[in-house]
C-alpha cells in the first residue's frame, strides 16, 4: 500500500513486541493528541495486528515483523517513543490533512 489520505484514517494501531510498556504509553500521548479527529489508537503486540488498523505504528527495529502480521497496511515505522519526527508528522498530517506515506 502507497500511502492512505488523512480523511480515511480511523483506527492507528501502536506495535510493540509485547504489547505493554512503551507502546501503552505512546498509544496514550498519541490518544491525547488525536482526541478531537474521530481516530482511536490502540495498542497490541506485533503479531496481532487487527484487521481494522488503518495505520500501524511500530519501532524500526519491528517493522518486517509488523508488514509480515498486517500486509497492505500503512506501517509508520520510528526511532524513539517520545519525540520521534515520524510519529510527528504522522500527528500533523492527521490534523491538517494530506497523505501518509507507507
Amino acid at each position: 500500500m502507497a500511502g492512505i489520505d488523512s480523511k480515511d484514517i480511523k483506527k492507528i494501531i501502536v506495535a510493540c513486541d509485547a504489547g505493554m510498556g512503551s507502546s501503552v504509553m505512546l498509544a496514550s500521548q498519541l490518544r491525547k493528541q488525536l482526541k478531537d479527529t474521530g481516530v482511536s489508537v490502540e495498542h497490541t503486540p506485533v503479531n496481532s495486528i487487527p484487521d481494522d488498523a488503518d495505520v500501524v505504528l511500530c519501532h524500526a527495529g519491528l517493522a518486517a515483523r509488523a508488514r509480515a502480521s498486517a500486509p497492505g497496511k500503512v506501517l509508520v515505522s520510528f526511532q524513539i517513543f517520545l519525540g520521534d519526527p515520524a510519529v510527528t508528522r504522522l500527528v500533523s498530517t492527521i490534523k491538517n490533512g494530506g497523505t501518509v506515506d507507507a
